[in-house]
């Protein structure tokens, strides 16, 4: 034992009052056991939730707001005029039904297919017609953002909620974690201990906040009593222990499946955790500024692929210095760069020539429609010729713009004339150019019928639940059986959403990896 913590030891009645209540509030925890669970367990939305939190004022406290017993579920950050979803979307449906659904969804999607889940998760909507005060609905949207690294869309969506249940807190928590705000969430948690996901979660927040002290009596008290996890004991005991000095230690054992407190304690000690290995959520804290340069890009591509974070974001990374090496990812990056350029000084024949690369670098890597979102617009504007011009309009169909340039745009060939059409949400008479092609048109033909059972979820108004079914039905069809994908594009033009089902289209027949 350190002299300091010797010392702390001896500290009075009011620490020692203060441990007592924060072992109060880890007993009720493991009551739950809401402490228990681990970073993005599903088991989460099962739990019952605990005594809401009092509300609180002055620093620190969590901006709370009253909502009705299932005020929860219909929380959202779009109103549904902007999503162009019904309100109704999830009324008719049950939340277990919505819930598992959610949770079956893919770990990849095609980029337009993501776009609509995130749409789907976000919109303001009336809830579903079985929800209670749990808010297991709302958790279960939280929770596959949070699959699909998208911490700054799941921390907007809880602080709508006020936080004020310690199911909304514990995800909360590991978010600011990771975005490296952990000192509001810590102030929040002193100023309301009923709602800490765990006590080592309450210790360190005492420490992070100032009060070493109380963090370190309830690390002795907890460890007496057998309730921290002896991972999470060793560790608080490093992150606590400043008078020793690090030469001395000897290095901690990684924790075998470490949460974001964890994690961010192993950090703060010197022993940081690659994120490569980690649920995407943890690739987030590698875009810090501090980060070196390569652990950024590989974070932000990553988070790219899902399209968790904005485009421009990852090319912003792209541009912040000159690659002094080759290879990967650093060919990649010079050749984004070398377009760049090119497409700023407005130099068609260098765009020409970086062009091809470029696209091949980023294509391979996963990362097409961050590109195309880009560059599509512009190459499209530069109206280059020959095997470029013809690579810019395919590029150009994959961007937010692909409309627009296929109407502008004259055929040069029967795959182009199709491409073109779907652009439009028109192929009757064209000649699709693959089994993909004819999957596709299929779904386009006046009165397509997506299937017996998507078309009785619509007619049952189970909007959001025949949308759902859709976009893995044409996730699967992609890889497999194409009727799936007939069927599921099918279900979105009839369900209303019909530059989703364009967008998809265009994907599958344009991307590589959809083929």
């Amino acid at each position: 034992m350190s002299t300091r913590r010797s010392r702390l030891l001896g500290g009075g009645t009011a620490l020692l009052a203060g441990a007592a209540m924060i072992l109060g509030a880890a007993a009720q925890a493991q009551a739950k056991p809401l402490s228990a669970i681990d970073w993005l367990s599903r088991s989460v939305s099962a739990i019952p939730p605990g005594p809401p939190a009092r509300p609180q004022t002055g620093q620190g406290s969590i901006d709370t707001s009253i909502l009705g017993a299932t005020g929860l579920d219909a929380v959202g950050l779009l109103p549904a005029k902007v999503t162009g979803l019904p309100r109704n979307l999830w009324q008719a449906s049950h939340s277990a039904d919505l819930a598992r659904l959610l949770q079956a969804e893919p770990e990849h999607l095609l980029p337009a297919l993501q776009e609509l889940l995130y749409r789907l998760v976000l919109t303001e909507a009336d809830p579903p017609g079985d929800a209670g005060a749990a808010g297991g609905f709302l958790l279960a949207r939280v929770d596959r953002l949070l699959d699909y690294g998208a911490l700054d869309q799941a921390q907007a969506l809880l602080q709508q909620t006020g936080i004020r249940q310690p199911q909304l807190f514990r995800r909360w928590f590991d978010v600011e974690l990771l975005l490296g705000q952990e000192q509001s969430a810590c102030k929040a948690m002193n100023s309301t201990p009923e709602i800490a996901p765990t006590l080592p979660a309450r210790i360190f927040c005492l420490a992070r906040t100032g009060d070493w002290g109380a963090a370190d009596i309830a690390l002795t008290a907890g460890n007496a009593l057998g309730v921290i996890p002896q991972e999470d004991s060793a560790v608080l005991t490093r992150f606590l222990d400043t008078a020793s000095s690090d030469e001395h230690l000897k290095p901690l054992p990684p924790p075998s499946r470490p949460s974001p407190l964890l994690w961010r304690m192993m950090e703060a000690v010197g022993q940081p955790i690659p994120t490569n290995t980690l649920p995407l959520a943890f690739a987030y804290s590698d875009l810090r500024p501090n980060i070196g340069w390569k652990t950024q890009v590989a974070a932000a591509e990553r988070l790219a692929r899902n399209d968790a974070i904005p485009p421009n974001q990852l090319i912003g990374i792209y541009m912040k210095g000159k690659p002094s090496a080759s290879g990967d990812p650093w060919d990649r990056v010079a050749a984004v760069q070398k377009l760049d350029a090119a497409v700023r000084a407005k130099d068609s024949a260098a765009v020409s020539r970086a062009l091809p690369p470029a696209w091949t670098a980023m294509e391979k890597a996963g990362l097409a429609m961050p590109f195309a979102t880009l560059f599509g617009a512009k190459l499209a504007a530069m109206h280059l010729s020959g095997k470029p011009g013809e690579l810019a309009f395919r590029i150009g169909l994959l961007s937010p713009a692909a409309e627009t340039i296929a109407g502008n745009r004259i055929a040069t060939n029967p795959d182009e004339s199709f491409l073109i059409g779907l652009a439009r949400g028109r192929v009757d008479g064209l000649t699709p150019p693959n089994p993909m092609g004819q999957a596709i048109a299929a779904a386009f033909a006046p009165g397509a019928d997506p299937g017996a059972d998507l078309d009785a979820l619509l007619g049952q108004q189970k909007i959001g639940e025949a949308i759902l079914r859709a976009i893995a039905r044409i996730s699967d069809g992609a890889s497999g059986d194409l009727r799936g994908v007939t069927a599921g594009l099918a279900l979105l033009r009839k369900a209303g959403l019909d530059k989703a089902a364009r967008q998809t289209a265009l994907q599958l027949m344009l991307l590589s990896k959809a083929g």
